[in-house]
């Protein structure tokens, strides 16, 4: 065998050696959510979300989980997740965080629905944060029918129709507005200069006159000394 077919042998082996370990590689990193009773308007409904870690670097330290329409944050009960994570709602969804897991580890944690909506699938909006403040941000909506799950995709899940003479339930309480203990101030408006040059005037009142007093006074003073010195200098004139 010649050495110009020995190389070409070579070439083909490593194309194909190359096409396989591409095949190979893992699909990339998602977030997922499934349940036993993904039933629209069923009750005490658990969800599992799993999210796949895609750093080599630093370990996942909170998932924020945006609600879908038909769900509040009222609507959902922390079920379970890694150890020393809270919980906590927010104001279009909940947050689950904690102590930094290991590099690469995957998170997974439950939450439970008081009731799903009346839809055909719900979508959970995820942003994943990593300890070096990495963020993966699991929102994009696949328009194109394809399988959920590529690229940043948010999380979605499928429910079943509505079983039959299922309704909804009333809304979740809320806390009610607590009244203040007095009442709130209000907030004077910006004097014009008309009205605080009133104000200036009004203040000079507390002395006991007006500034248009106090002028007034002055030029009589003034004209009364003019008057007395205009006296004495005539007279001196004519005692001469």
């Amino acid at each position: 065998m010649s050495r110009i077919t020995l190389a070409r042998t070579a070439v083909a082996a490593a194309a194909a050696a190359t096409a396989v370990l591409l095949t190979a590689v893992p699909a990339a990193a998602h977030v997922e959510v499934e349940s036993d009773n993904a039933q629209a308007l069923a009750q005490n409904v658990a969800l599992t979300f799993t999210a796949e870690s895609e750093s080599g670097t630093a370990g996942i330290t909170e998932l924020r989980v945006i609600l879908p329409k038909g769900i509040t944050p009222a609507d959902v009960a922390y079920g379970k997740g890694p150890e020393g994570w809270k919980f906590s709602t927010t104001a279009d969804g909940y947050a689950v965080k904690g102590p930094a897991l290991k590099v690469g580890a995957d998170v997974e944690h439950s939450v439970v629905v008081r009731q799903l909506p009346d839809a055909k699938e719900l979508v959970f909006k995820t942003l994943q944060t990593y300890g070096d403040g990495k963020v993966d941000r699991w929102i994009e909506l696949d328009d194109s029918g394809g399988d959920h799950g590529h690229g940043n995709e948010a999380p979605v899940l499928a429910l079943k129709a509505a079983a039959p003479g299922a309704k909804p339930v009333s809304p979740s309480p809320t806390a009610p507005d607590t009244p203040s203990a007095s009442p709130t101030p209000t907030t004077e408006p910006a004097a014009s200069p008309d009205t605080q040059a009133a104000a200036d005037t009004t203040n000079d009142d507390d002395n006991g006159m007006s500034a248009v007093a106090w002028t007034g006074i002055a030029a009589v003073f003034v004209v009364a000394l003019t008057a007395v010195v205009f006296a004495v200098r005539r007279r001196n004139s004519a005692q001469r």
